[in-house]
């Protein structure tokens, strides 16, 4: 007689370490979330379209001020509360989870850390409220992990404006952005500054990429800036260099190990809930050996990932994460979420590659967080230079 199973993905218990009051408030987004957000997803996925009713759904949920607490509620929530937040927004789905991320992170995280007190106070209140929407210029058409050294985007001071010419690509929320942070490369000094370049500027334009596997709502676009002026009021006054601009993607870097952790667990719970009910030879497919296999194989990188990203969280709030930390919670929990949703993918058979079964979306959604904010090779290379002493960058 089969015993009572154990549905629970987190299987040691990790949700545990959250207050009580954090767990009701997540409780609560999580219904929030199923209710609201979800209907949404698969339609808009299917047909590469954003689902601009979310945003005043996302408004509502209030989570763009979690990181930014003076303008939001006021109440700081932890980095381990935002991780399990992470968890549930791509549970639900992975598109509006990244398109959410490139609001709250990229693009407010670059204005918080990089503007000063004035620019905050101009920018930050609307974005919170998702009435201005944000997003994030870094990679180029010609410059993705080289980018640092390679940026070919400029940028000319004229009097008291900037004149920046270049273009950029893979950029989330492009195509409808109120507010796009770009980075571009000093003329006269030769070093990264940041710009917030609003929609409308003139010789700003942006075309949606088309034709993607992954993360098909995301409206990835190609930007193209051509003399393009923003004022001096526009530009990043506490960003100097790419070291600034790093700063940003070491604390976003560690959302999107969560971000892998939670398109690990929902492909787990669609294969776990297809195993106990899908019947082969007169009999669950869950009963097989081979099924379990997969499942155990799944559950127990979770569980890695979950370890990981929880202590990383926990180093954040004590304020002794470092960048190499975060590099190696990405390259591994990306990778081991990659082993995930191949296996879950698996297990479905041929109905693992429709959208009914929803794995599909998944399984593909996985091969672009696996790619961005930094490839599975170049945070290896910064762990390597963290634990030799020696750089191996070209």
């Amino acid at each position: 007689m089969a015993k009572q199973a154990k549905t629970n993905p987190d299987f040691f218990g990790f949700e545990e370490l959250l207050t009580d009051a954090e767990r009701d408030e997540l409780t609560e987004i999580r219904d929030f979330l199923q209710r609201e957000i979800k209907p949404l997803a698969n339609e808009a996925w299917d047909k590469a379209e954003f689902p601009f009713e979310s945003i005043d759904k996302f408004a509502k949920l209030g989570i763009a001020g979690f990181q930014y607490p003076e303008y939001g509620d006021g109440r700081a929530r932890r980095p381990l509360f935002n991780g399990f937040l992470s968890i549930e927004l791509n549970k639900v789905d992975p598109s509006l989870a990244v398109a959410s991320g490139v609001h709250t992170g990229l693009a407010m995280g670059s204005i918080y850390g990089g503007g000063d007190q004035q620019q905050r106070d101009r920018w930050m209140p609307d974005m919170v409220a998702w009435n201005k929407i944000g997003a994030f210029g870094l990679t180029e058409p010609e410059g993705g992990s080289d980018v640092a050294g390679g940026m070919r985007t400029t940028a000319r001071r004229d009097s008291d404006e900037w004149v920046l010419n270049g273009a950029k690509r893979w950029i989330g929320n492009g195509t409808f952005a109120d507010l796009v942070v770009v980075w571009a490369r000093d003329e006269a000094d030769g070093n990264v500054k940041g710009f917030v370049v609003e929609k409308g500027t003139p010789g700003f334009t942006a075309s949606k990429i088309e034709g993607k596997i992954a993360l098909r709502s995301v409206q990835n676009a190609d930007l193209t800036l051509e003399n393009v002026r923003v004022p001096e009021a526009n530009r990043l006054q506490n960003i100097d260099s790419f070291r600034d601009t790093a700063k940003v993607l070491a604390k976003t870097r560690g959302n999107v190990a969560w971000q892998a952790l939670g398109v690990a667990i929902r492909a787990y719970e669609l294969a776990r809930e297809y195993a106990v009910t899908r019947e082969q030879f007169g009999k669950p497919i869950g009963s097989f050996q081979m099924i379990q296999d997969l499942l155990v194989k799944m559950l127990g990188d979770i569980t890695a990932m979950f370890g990981m990203v929880t202590r990383l969280a926990q180093k954040m709030e004590e304020g002794g994460a470092g960048a190499d930390q975060a590099a190696l919670a990405k390259s591994f929990t990306t990778t081991r979420m990659r082993e995930v949703v191949s296996w879950a993918r698996e297990l479905f058979g041929g109905n693992g590659i429709v959208l009914d079964y929803e794995v599909a979306k998944f399984f593909a959604d996985a091969e672009a967080v696996y790619s961005f904010e930094g490839s599975r090779e170049m945070n290896t290379l910064i762990v390597g230079k963290a634990i030799t002493g020696h750089s191996a960058f070209v």
